[in-house]
């Protein structure tokens, strides 16, 4: 199963998150949605001109009074980002007399701090969010100002750069609630795999599906009998989903237990023990465990590094990871297949910035994202830092210098393609496959998967039954999906346990979703 540690972790937060929001936002009419379902979409309810005394007359942000703007973002603070931020204010300082004041949420306390940071009443201006940090969610329950007006006038170089898919998954109940990312990621999964160790081999090098990665990994243990060939740890193993998207098929983000043809006219939810070919995938996978492909003891083994270092020969992960194994052992001959049949773009609000509802100066905070995501002096400062000191340009990448120190900024939503440099030493064939998945998914026209990558699940009437699927899966589906347990009767135990967790209610309220989702997309 695809890794959801994040998604787990907020479980428990967002339960606590929908006790605490009652009060939060500025809703005048007791509903849920907050200042969206107040007004139409280009209605907003509050007026970001009446905020700025001068822009009621010229339409402009009155920038002679200097402001501190402040920024949550999440990730551990590096020891010298105090030098970074004094670079990049005084860059600011110059262009729009403000300067910016980033808050860093650490990863220990992000799940239970992050989501209570918008109820808190806390006035900050902006915040990165990320569909795996429950954006939709939040911006139901009023947490978020809306962009309406304010993000075109205030921000209109990002605005028209973003594409429609990206508006389109920026949108809650009709509103522009965040500005995604102007990065395009990719859908992408698959094998990243050494090559060094079958050197003098007879293996062929093909790599181009699951039957292939198989008979690598059977090459591996002949020839490496002391490493892993696959990793595999706690987490659990990342080739189920990668099987089904080889099928082409596609599952809802964080709701991977359920799958449908994205080419259907009306997608309906199915679950693995429905899908006919699923004891075909259990069968890969219980010989895999017999010939020793992965650990026996790989859902109690702790180290997620086992690739890393060294001590596997291959992992299965996306596109952005192959690059950064590459660049840490290039010795290894590292190289990286996509098994995924129909990529796309993941969500652009994959990483996005809001505007929090407790702003004083949305106005400013939108000028200011515009100039970082706009002019590239202003984004090498702050993404990057200082040249020559924490980073430097090395034949049009970007080397980290003092990774002890520095690091690169954890907003990672200002990225955008024009800025946005590979990481110095990245595998020469980056560049082309991401142009091969680009091709691909301009050829597809917005259909297939790239027409679902915005359909985000809404699990507030199912929480009871969500958390429970998700315990049998990490119970039952883990092991059986491992070859841990009998083929046949363990998949009957976990449609059993899964029916039981009740994940006809939770299909038939995601069904429900689905369906409005498509016919709001034709």
């Amino acid at each position: 199963m695809k890794r959801f540690e994040r998604f787990a972790a907020l479980l428990l937060a967002s339960a606590m998150l929908m006790s605490v929001f009652a009060g939060c936002g500025d809703k005048t009419d007791g509903s849920s949605s907050g200042k969206a379902s107040q007004a139409s979409k280009g209605e907003t309810t509050s007026s970001s001109k009446a905020a700025d005394p001068a822009s009621a007359d010229t339409g402009e942000t009155d920038t002679s009074k200097e402001v501190e703007l402040s920024m949550y973002v999440v990730s551990d603070r590096p020891a010298k980002q105090d030098d970074i931020d004094a670079n990049f204010n005084k860059l600011f300082k110059e262009k729009l007399n403000c300067t910016l004041k980033v808050n860093w949420i650490g990863w220990a306390e992000y799940p239970n701090k992050y989501p209570l940071l918008f109820s808190s009443g806390e006035k900050f201006d902006m915040a990165y969010t990320a569909t795996w940090l429950n954006y939709a969610a939040l911006a139901q329950k009023g947490a978020f100002k809306s962009l309406d007006e304010i993000w075109p006038q205030y921000a209109p170089k990002n605005f028209e750069r973003q594409s429609e898919a990206a508006l389109q998954q920026a949108t809650v109940d009709g509103h522009y609630y965040c500005i995604p990312t102007l990065l395009a990621t990719y859908s992408a999964f698959g094998p990243i795999y050494r090559t060094d160790i079958l050197e003098g081999t007879d293996w062929d090098g093909k790599m181009e599906n699951l039957a292939d990665y198989e008979a690598y990994l059977g090459y591996v243990k002949e020839a490496a009998p002391e490493m892993e060939p696959y990793e595999v740890y706690q987490a659990g193993s990342g080739v189920d989903d990668v099987w089904m998207q080889e099928q082409g098929f596609y599952a809802p983000k964080s709701a991977n237990f359920l799958w449908f043809d994205p080419n259907e006219e009306s997608p309906k939810l199915m679950a693995w023990y429905e899908y006919d070919k699923t004891p075909e995938f259990l069968q890969m996978m219980k010989r895999w465990n017999d010939n020793g492909y992965f650990t026996k003891s790989a859902l109690s083994d702790t180290d997620s590094q086992k690739f890393k270092g060294g001590k596997a020969a291959s992992r299965v992960h996306n596109i952005d990871s192959y690059s950064g194994e590459y660049i840490e052992h290039p010795e290894w001959g590292i190289k990286y297949a996509n098994f995924v049949k129909d990529v796309s773009n993941l969500p652009f609000t994959q990483d996005a910035l809001v505007i929090s509802n407790t702003s004083e100066n949305p106005e400013r905070a939108l000028m200011l994202y515009e100039l970082i995501t706009s002019d590239e002096d202003a984004f090498n400062a702050f993404f990057y830092g200082i040249e020559g000191t924490s980073y430097e340009f090395v034949d049009d990448q970007v080397k980290a210098l003092n990774s002890d120190d520095y690091g690169f900024s954890a907003c990672w939503a200002a990225r955008t393609t024009e800025f946005t440099k590979d990481s110095y030493g990245a595998p020469p064939d980056l560049k082309e496959q991401k142009a091969g998945f680009d091709k691909y998914i301009e050829e597809k026209n917005g259909e297939g998967s790239q027409k679902y990558q915005g359909f985000n699940i809404n699990t507030s009437n199912i929480e009871t039954e969500y958390a429970a699927v998700q315990n049998v899966i990490q119970q039952y589906w883990q092991p059986l999906e491992l070859a841990y347990v009998d083929i046949e009767s363990g998949l009957k135990d976990y449609q059993a346990k899964m029916e039981a967790a009740g994940i006809e209610k939770v299909r038939e309220e995601l069904q429900k979703q689905l369906d409005e989702y498509a016919a709001s997309m034709k």
